[in-house]
């Protein structure tokens, strides 16, 4: 690469002490582009990975395509994107994934990002330190962690990049409580599921949603109840849905969300958003129906649809970088 990356650490004072006694002592990757060395300042793009991924899977090396770092590093050597530094936090946690939130379940993985790692890289690196230099960006769980962290920190960024983000929860999430809740009556409950599978990790495509739905459920309704601090959306042993607990999941919805968060939304330089045109979880609907309510909103959204379903699609930010760098402020 022309550019460089720097690991450093970064230790966290409000995961300290979280439910689920994850670390809070989080590896912190920093990619600085090649112009970093002619002492100018520059935008930041921060980078979310997807639920049972992190930080080391998004830099993970390859002998047979580039990495993410390695392709933005391509399009910002050879002019195809303006330079910017791209910072990829660890947000992980016992369940594969904290959704980004603030959760009494998991821990303060959203104020973890908004006000300990932008301020730590703001300090450490030669940053612009204003949100009209910052973006956030993520696939998948990580574009719901992009969304709702323009939708409710609008002081931090000024520009979302959301690839397959979790969004139109009755369309994408509600079809896999069922597979969900075989995976918890075979594994004798929520509670044997918890203690047994997150050791060896989930063994097919049901512990998979089984364990998704464990974590999204620790994100979107805590339950003070103990030990797996999550209230399910449906009943394991029936499969019937709990209304009272899946509104608490709709209210994390960011399709809904859009209303309550317009203010917010409307400092925003750009939203970009996309999907393949066959995702599994039917995320290509929730873009197209984020797209029209903020266009109705006259928000300044971009939507791609592209050939192809939920995973393998890295190289989407390609597409995407180029267009989300330009939207911020430019080095100074």
């Amino acid at each position: 690469m022309r550019g460089r990356i720097v690991r450093t650490f970064h230790e966290s004072r409000c995961l300290e002490g979280n439910p689920l006694d994850d670390p809070h002592e989080r590896d912190l990757y920093v990619y600085l582009p090649p112009q970093y060395d002619d002492s100018r300042r520059f935008p930041v793009v921060m980078m979310l990975a997807g639920f049972g991924a992190t930080n080391h899977s998004i830099a993970a090396w390859s002998p047979w395509k580039p990495n993410t770092v390695e392709l933005f590093d391509r399009l910002v050597s050879s002019g195809d994107c303006g330079p910017a530094i791209l910072v990829l936090p660890d947000c992980f946690n016992r369940w594969g994934g904290s959704q980004f939130l603030d959760s009494e379940g998991t821990g303060l993985y959203q104020t973890y990002l908004a006000d300990e790692v932008l301020p730590f890289v703001d300090a450490e690196f030669r940053t612009i330190p204003d949100r009209e230099a910052r973006a956030v960006v993520g696939r998948s769980s990580g574009g719901f962690g992009a969304l709702r962290l323009g939708m409710d920190r609008p002081d931090a960024v000024s520009v979302i990049g959301s690839h397959a983000g979790d969004a139109a929860f009755e369309v994408s999430m509600r079809p896999m409580l069922t597979s969900a809740a075989i995976a918890f009556d075979r594994a004798g409950g929520l509670r044997a599921f918890a203690e047994e599978v997150p050791t060896a990790g989930p063994q097919n495509a049901r512990q998979f949603d089984a364990i998704f739905v464990l974590a999204a459920a620790a994100a979107y309704s805590p339950s003070s109840a103990g030990f797996p601090h999550a209230a399910l959306p449906m009943n394991p042993a029936t499969g019937e849905l709990r209304q009272d607990v899946w509104a608490r999941w709709l209210e994390h919805d960011p399709l809904p969300r859009i209303a309550a968060a317009l203010p917010a939304l409307q400092k925003m330089s750009l939203i970009y958003i996309d999907a393949g045109d066959r995702d599994e979880h039917g995320l290509h609907f929730a873009a197209r129906m984020l797209k029209e309510s903020l266009l109705r909103q006259g928000l300044p959204v971009r939507h791609e649809e592209y050939e192809g379903g939920h995973r393998g699609t890295s190289w989407r930010y390609e597409a995407s970088l180029p267009q989300i760098v330009e939207a911020l402020r430019g080095p100074e």
